[in-house]
């Protein structure tokens, strides 16, 4: 842009009128983005897809999103709004494979779809050097016990292709298989996190694998690790706590918890030289949004929050930096469960498979994974009573 200028207008304009025509231009740009868009271009955020739908990713990049991400309750909930995009290839999958289990045919039905995301968001990938445009694909969480098992998926899933990131939860076994993974020259992204302490265990795992990574000479510039922490689901659990144990909590100070766990970590993260991103996910309102806008972090969302954001007119700046309420935290600290979650060493990894936000994911990623598999089974053995 400005070389474009200066061409034009050669030495017969000042500098600062070519700024001033720089800053109108910016300003008419940035008035035509949607909110989304505005809120990757004013800092250096990515904003990810919380999905690995084809439509949605299509949407979402045209908004600014650089990522993607997928679950198997994701390619469940995929299956539910676009069965007849995937019918005839799960069809064939069953026929090219006639040994296989409902097991084999889901993760291969799950590869699938990473890896036709993977090729849209390719364009970003080369654009950027392999900074950005990368999609994940998330191990079996029946594993989420097994390092040893963790690991090797986890490599196997980084070679599906060459913007693959792989999720492992930040379970007890999950840290070590963090320091492993990236050991191995994968990609991690850290799910099934909600706190301040599993996210600077995540942090020191993966600064452990770089490590040995560099002390052996090996390669680490391809390396672009990220530790989501899952914001509504933080507050999804005190307000379950708060309901339990009915305690009165003035409206809307719920709302600001994972929020709040987020600025903790970001400060942490920056305060220890971490090299992982810090990944904000589970969205619940715009304050999920609106309130940890600011560089260096990923924002995965989804895609209803993509077009709700879109199309409100909250103000878009960055606000990563500004602190949360005092009045807000201190009512917040008034629930244990919010302490262990916020201080950095408030829980021991040999606790974060039980606190109350882990264990909540943890069966409902088992769930749904159970009901991809009756899926996928309805089609290997349809019904004949119906």
């Amino acid at each position: 842009m400005l070389s474009c200028i200066i061409i034009q207008y050669d030495n017969r304009v000042s500098y600062s009128v070519l700024r001033d025509i720089i800053k109108d231009k910016k300003e008419t740009s940035m008035s035509d983005m949607s909110p989304m868009k505005k809120s990757v271009t004013i800092c250096d955020m990515e904003i990810w897809n919380d999905s690995c739908s084809l439509e949605e990713l299509k949407y979402a990049i045209s908004h600014g999103a650089s990522g993607a991400t997928t679950n198997p309750v994701i390619v469940l909930n995929v299956l539910k709004q676009e069965m007849h995009l995937w019918e005839d290839r799960i069809k064939e999958i069953i026929k090219e494979m006639p040994e296989a289990s409902e097991i084999d045919i889901a993760w291969k039905l799950i590869e699938e779809m990473a890896v036709k995301g993977a090729g849209l968001l390719k364009p970003v990938f080369d654009r950027t050097q392999g900074k950005k445009g990368r999609i994940s694909i998330q191990t079996n969480a029946q594993l989420y016990r097994d390092a040893a098992a963790m690991t090797a998926q986890a490599v196997r899933f980084s070679q599906l292709a060459e913007n693959m990131m792989v999720k492992i939860p930040a379970t007890a076994a999950g840290v070590k298989a963090f320091e492993e993974a990236t050991y191995n020259g994968v990609n991690i992204n850290a799910t099934v996190c909600f706190t301040v302490p599993q996210a600077v265990a995540v942090g020191e795992a993966v600064e452990r694998g770089l490590k040995r990574r560099e002390a052996e000479g090996k390669d680490i510039s391809f390396l672009t690790p990220v530790c989501t922490i899952m914001v509504g689901r933080l507050d999804d659990w005190l307000k379950v706590v708060a309901d339990k144990e009915k305690i009165a909590v003035t409206p809307g100070v719920l709302d600001w918890a994972g929020v709040a766990a987020f600025k903790e970590a970001v400060r942490i993260y920056k305060e220890k030289g971490f090299r992982t991103r810090l990944l904000s996910a589970a969205y619940r309102s715009h304050l999920h949004w609106s309130q940890i806008i600011g560089p260096n972090i990923v924002q995965t969302i989804p895609s209803k929050w993509q077009k709700l954001f879109n199309n409100s007119s909250v103000e878009v700046k960055e606000t990563l930096d500004k602190p949360v309420d005092p009045a807000i935290l201190d009512e917040l600290k008034s629930f244990p469960d919010f302490v262990r979650a916020y201080e950095p060493y408030g829980l021991k990894p040999e606790e974060f498979d039980t606190y109350g936000a882990t264990a909540r994911t943890l069966r409902g990623f088992l769930a749904g994974y159970a009901e991809l598999l009756s899926v996928i089974r309805n089609f290997m053995i349809p019904n004949p009573d119906v």
